[in-house]
Formats: C-alpha cells, sequence, structure tokens
C-alpha cells in the first residue's frame, strides 16, 4: 500500500471559499492547487458545508475543463490509500457500471475475466436508490463476505486473480463526502463530479485499466443519451490523462437486463451464463464488455481473437470454476453455485396479467426496481434485512407480442401487503400497443 499524498507545492496563498464559490459560479477554472484546497478543506471539515453544497452547485452548473477533472479526479485519488498491485505481474483491468435495474454482468465478468489470465480488484461502493448492487446479490450466497482489508484484498488477486469486495473507508475518503453531499444538493448527475468519483476510487484500487459500461434511460440516473455519451468521453479521457487505459460502452437502460430482478434470482441468471445458456441481451452484454476487458489488457489482439476468449471461457466451464474461486475464497458455499435450487425460493408467484392484447411498447425499468425493492429486495432503512427469495423472473422484453392475460412477468413474493404496493409499480412499468415497436440498440456507441 501508499500512504495517503505529501506533495510539495509551490508558496500557495489560500483564497477564501466565497471566491471560490464565485470564481466557479462565474464560469473560472480552478488551478490544482485550488482544487487541492477544496479536497484537504473537505476533508479537515474547514469549509462549512453549507459553502461546500453552493460551491458543488457552482461546479453543476458551471461545470469543469476537462484539466480540472483531471485535478480533481487525482487529488480525490490521493486523500488516502492507494494499493500498489505491482507485485501481481498479469494485467489488472477492472470494469464499472453506472447501474442498471437487473444487470448481473460483474458476476459473470469479473471470473470470466479471471479465466482470461486478467486480474480483476473490484471494489463497489453504494449505488443509487433503487438498485441492488453487486454485493447484495453476492449476499445471497450463504457465509459470502464483501468486507475485507487492503491487505487481504490484495493477496487474494495475487493467489486466484480476482476479488469482488466493498469499497473500504480509506480509499478516496474526500469523494464520501463529496457523494453524501452531493446526494443532499441533487447533484448527482455533475458529469465531472461523476467522473472524478468513480476513477478515484477505481484507480485508488490498483486498477490499471477501466472498462466503463455507461447506462442511459428510464432505469438510470442518466435520462439523456447525450449526456451519457459526454460522461463517457469524459470518463476515458481522464482516465488516459492519468495514464490508464480505458473503454467505455454506453447502453441501453429503458428495460430491465436479463429475465430477472432481485438477488438470488439474479445469481442464479448469472450461474445460467456462466453455463454459456441465459437471456441474449446478457450474453450480448457480457460478449462486448468481456471483449473489451481482454483486449485492453493485452491477452487478445485483434476483435476476433477476443471473441474467440471470451466465448471459450464461457462455454468450456473455466469461468463457472473461476467464479467457484471467488465465492469460496470469500467464504461463501460453493455448493450453491453447483446447486442453484438450494436459493430459497418465496413461497408465493404470481403473475401480472397483460391488461389486454397487443405488443410491448415500453417498460420503465426504474418502475420494476422499485416494485422489487419494495417486495423486500432492498433496503428501506439501513437496518433492514434484504429478502433474498424475492424479485421477478420471466420479464417480457420490449417488442414482445403478448395475449390478454399473458404473464407480463412472473412475481415472486413472500408478504401479501408489500405485494399490494409493488403491484401499482409493476402495472404502471408496462405500456402496450397494436403495432410492434423498433427494440432499441442494447449498446448504443463505444468511446476509446
Amino acid at each position: 500500500m501508499t500512504s495517503k499524498r505529501n506533495i510539495p507545492t509551490r508558496r500557495f496563498i489560500k483564497p477564501s471559499f466565497n471566491f471560490l464559490i464565485e470564481k466557479k459560479r462565474d464560469g473560472g477554472e480552478f488551478t490544482q492547487e485550488e482544487i487541492r484546497y477544496i479536497i484537504d478543506s473537505t476533508l479537515d471539515g474547514e469549509m462549512p458545508q453549507h459553502q461546500l453544497a453552493a460551491l458543488a452547485m457552482a461546479i453543476y452548473f458551471s461545470g469543469m475543463s476537462a484539466q480540472e477533472t483531471a485535478d480533481l479526479t487525482e487529488e480525490m485519488m490521493l486523500s488516502g490509500e492507494v494499493i500498489d498491485l505491482s507485485h501481481i505481474a498479469k494485467p489488472k483491468i477492472d470494469k464499472y457500471s453506472t447501474g442498471g435495474v437487473g444487470d448481473k454482468t460483474s458476476l459473470v465478468l469479473v471470473p470470466l475475466a479471471m479465466a482470461s489470465g486478467v486480474v480483476v480488484p473490484m471494489m463497489c461502493g453504494v449505488e443509487h436508490d433503487y438498485i441492488i448492487n453487486t454485493l447484495e446479490k453476492l449476499a445471497a450466497i450463504p457465509g459470502f463476505k464483501s468486507h475485507q482489508t487492503n491487505e487481504h484484498f490484495s493477496s487474494q488477486l495475487a493467489r486466484i486473480g480476482g476479488a469482488i469486495v466493498a469499497q473500504t473507508e480509506d480509499l478516496a475518503p474526500a469523494d464520501a463526502k463529496f457523494y453524501e453531499l452531493r446526494k443532499e444538493t441533487g447533484t448527482i448527475p455533475s458529469l465531472p463530479l461523476i467522473t472524478g468519483s468513480v476513477l478515484s476510487k477505481k484507480l485508488a484500487e490498483g486498477s490499471e485499466g477501466l472498462v466503463i459500461d455507461v447506462k442511459w434511460g428510464n432505469g438510470s440516473f442518466i435520462k439523456d443519451l447525450e449526456q451519457a455519451k459526454q460522461l463517457a468521453r469524459s470518463m476515458t479521457r481522464v482516465g488516459r490523462s492519468m495514464k490508464r487505459r480505458c473503454v467505455a460502452l454506453v447502453t441501453d437502460m429503458n428495460q430491465p437486463l436479463g429475465d430477472t430482478v432481485g438477488t438470488s434470482l439474479e445469481v442464479k441468471e448469472a450461474i445460467q451464463l456462466l453455463k454459456g445458456e441465459g437471456p441474449e441481451d446478457m450474453k450480448e452484454l457480457v460478449l462486448k464488455l468481456g471483449m473489451e476487458i481482454v483486449r485492453l489488457a493485452g491477452v487478445a489482439g485483434s476483435t476476433l481473437s477476443a471473441k474467440q476468449t471470451v466465448q471459450k471461457h464461457l462455454t468450456d466451464g473455466s469461468a463457472l470454476e473461476k467464479f467457484k474461486d471467488l465465492v469460496k475464497a470469500q467464504g461463501g458455499d460453493t455448493t450453491y453455485i453447483d446447486h442453484p435450487e438450494k436459493f430459497p425460493a418465496a413461497r408465493h408467484i404470481r403473475k401480472l396479467p397483460a391488461p389486454k392484447r397487443g405488443y410491448v411498447h415500453t417498460i420503465n425499468a426504474a418502475m420494476i426496481a422499485r416494485g422489487v425493492h419494495l417486495l423486500g429486495a432492498g433496503k428501506e432503512e439501513a437496518h433492514d434485512k434484504i429478502d433474498h427469495s424475492v424479485g421477478v423472473s420471466e420479464i417480457k422484453k420490449v417488442g414482445t407480442q403478448v395475449k390478454q392475460g399473458e404473464p407480463l412477468m412472473m412475481i415472486h413474493y413472500n408478504d401479501e401487503a408489500k405485494l399490494e404496493q409493488a403491484l401499482e409499480y409493476f402495472k404502471n412499468a408496462y405500456r402496450l400497443a397494436p403495432k410492434r415497436p423498433t427494440p432499441p440498440p442494447l449498446i448504443v456507441e463505444r468511446v476509446a
């Protein structure tokens, strides 16, 4: 590990916080020293919360230049520990997603990359309120431990080539403070603040490169396609400026990914995918992201070679074995991977009937996620326990023709009262139309 920064600087006269707020409000550009001062003042509590909130809002409206964003990312990264993985010879590439409903790609991509000879140092932070994060899904496996020390994390990476753990508090602590503030001030969507937040943590964990899945649509906090493209460009540009390999895919989040939303339901679907089976949209995204990982790592040179590498490890069982290695290394019961039927099943399964004949025209993924959350798959309060048996499966996708009464999805639940609450969201999530719509492309753009 390397300790937090001790960077000598030329004589710097501290500006007032009012000056910094007004400078950004009026479209000015911060120097690296000013950004470092902001980060230091945030960490030690010198800048009052109301002024920090005003500064976040000024950044939200005025933006930051590419250089400012790179400086912000570096200062956030150096605000805490930076994990040194130089003792591991293999390429170290991580994957990050801005968050999606039903997105269980990390559960597949980490062992897939491990099987391909890539080390994946994945640390997971918080997600949006309605998104079930990767660690909550893995918690459905009895015994699985997501909290590790940085030393244990580094040791596991050297031993088996991958880890999926909770971000430790000593990595990019400045970002943690900023993130809480952004939630309170409505500045979560700020592109430079998103860029600094994501990259500071990912680079502090020891990654040499990063594959980013930027999602847009009704199931993402990024509703606008052009904004998603701008974020992809911002992240790849800053990543390169910090001497890291970086590529981003802009992908559609206007309907859930795969056939399930829940915790154990999604883990079971991931196991299917690791056997080369599973829904086509998930297969497509896993294939494309997997190809980017192995190419970025230098394991495969050409597009064809990358595709063959990914497909081979998905179908020959080696990626599945790596998933079991990872689960075992983190205390999980691997018999659940061999026998997915061991996962707890909900007491009741009920269909959501189509109200009329037609084609699925649109799906509001966020509404489905909220409904699943209400069933018990998410936490309303920090002390709540997640019900790993609940969720939805067999989700009908955009463009599918349905008859009246045919199930749009199957609802797995244990509590009738919770079901009644969730049903309002599920019913309102679907729009049917007499004509078949053109399903949106899953992958909109590649930014490298």
